[in-house]
């Protein structure tokens, strides 16, 4: 079959992955129209608590948050945006001037800009298509000269989806749109993580007894069969989420239950029963790691605020 140079690099990623020792897929192959669809069910199952402590954040804090950000903000996000986080952050700011949603799908960026100006019409909103996990076009943030603070907003635990490296790295790269600024406009990272806790707490967030998460993880399987002609039948495969302490991180896996074989574009993969595949990271920090891991790129810690229980935090940080 014909296929785009998306299709392409999915293919390539799928059978790179499952070549290695332990097969893996990369999981941003997780968020298709369906796939992004049960994230957001997963959001609102009793066992996932992430969105919960972070909307608490942003509902508790709003007003601290405000006062410490300042004045007229450009707001820069990572990712589409539009979302109750977004707009509780939006409302409690005073006099924002700008907002910049920076995603690599046209149509989510498209979406989320029109809503936000529907709602902020004195908003200048100014979305930018691009790759945030890769060096952001610089010039292309200079939108706004009446703007005395450039504030990076990364909500959510994305970030703990990173290797220890990529996080790096990506902190790297917003210290560079931060000291990229203009002379005179303050610039910081306003950023949600997850911290460590008990796995009593941590593996049922991953594994719902509804399944909504296992149902996530296997649509990444009927992905491949669909869009890349595989053979792999989900009935045999079943999710399973685990804590590997070394890394402090919880680790979603798709395991064989009988053993298989599996065929992508003529190559054939065996998989013995309870072999796995490694779909994605969830990293947790300790506020003193993360603060340690922002240090090493550049960043201080100003500020941070935690929900009530004390299991979430979204952290302010300015250059060194």
């Amino acid at each position: 079959m014909n296929q785009t140079a998306e299709q392409q690099r999915f293919l390539q990623d799928v059978i790179d992955g499952l070549s290695q020792p332990q097969p893996e897929i990369p999981s941003k192959y997780l968020y298709d129209e369906l796939g992004s669809a049960l994230f957001e069910a997963i959001c609102v199952t009793p066992e996932y608590y992430i969105t919960r402590c972070d909307i608490e954040i942003h509902q508790q804090h709003a007003a601290a948050i405000s006062r410490f950000l300042g004045t007229h903000v450009h707001l820069i996000e990572f990712g589409s945006g539009a979302g109750i986080k977004t707009r509780l952050l939006l409302e409690s700011l005073q006099q924002p001037q700008a907002y910049t949603p920076i995603e690599i799908s046209a149509a989510a960026l498209q979406a989320a800009a029109d809503v936000l100006r529907y709602q902020f019409p004195h908003l200048l909103v100014q979305p930018l298509q691009a790759d945030y996990t890769q060096p952001i076009n610089l010039q292309a943030l200079d939108i706004c000269p009446r703007c005395r603070r450039r504030v990076v907003y990364f909500p959510g635990s994305t970030i703990g989806n990173f290797t220890h490296a990529e996080a790096r790295g990506f902190l790297s790269r917003i210290h560079d749109i931060c000291s990229a600024a203009r002379d005179g406009v303050h610039a910081g990272l306003l950023i949600g993580f997850d911290l460590l806790k008990s796995t009593d707490i941590m593996i049922p967030a991953y594994a719902d007894a509804a399944g909504v998460t296992a149902a996530f993880n296997k649509n990444l399987l009927a992905r491949i069969n669909r869009e890349l002609g595989a053979d792999f039948d989900l009935a045999q495969w079943h999710h399973e989420a685990r804590f590997n302490p070394v890394e402090q991180r919880m680790e979603s896996y798709l395991v064989s239950a009988v053993a298989q074989q599996v065929s992508i574009a003529g190559r054939r993969f065996a998989f013995a029963t309870g072999d796995d595949i490694h779909t994605e990271n969830s990293h947790k920090y300790t506020l003193a790691d993360f603060e340690a891991m922002a240090a090493e790129a550049g960043l201080k810690l100003q500020q941070y605020w935690m929900d009530a229980k004390g299991w979430f935090v979204t952290a302010y940080f300015e250059l060194k």
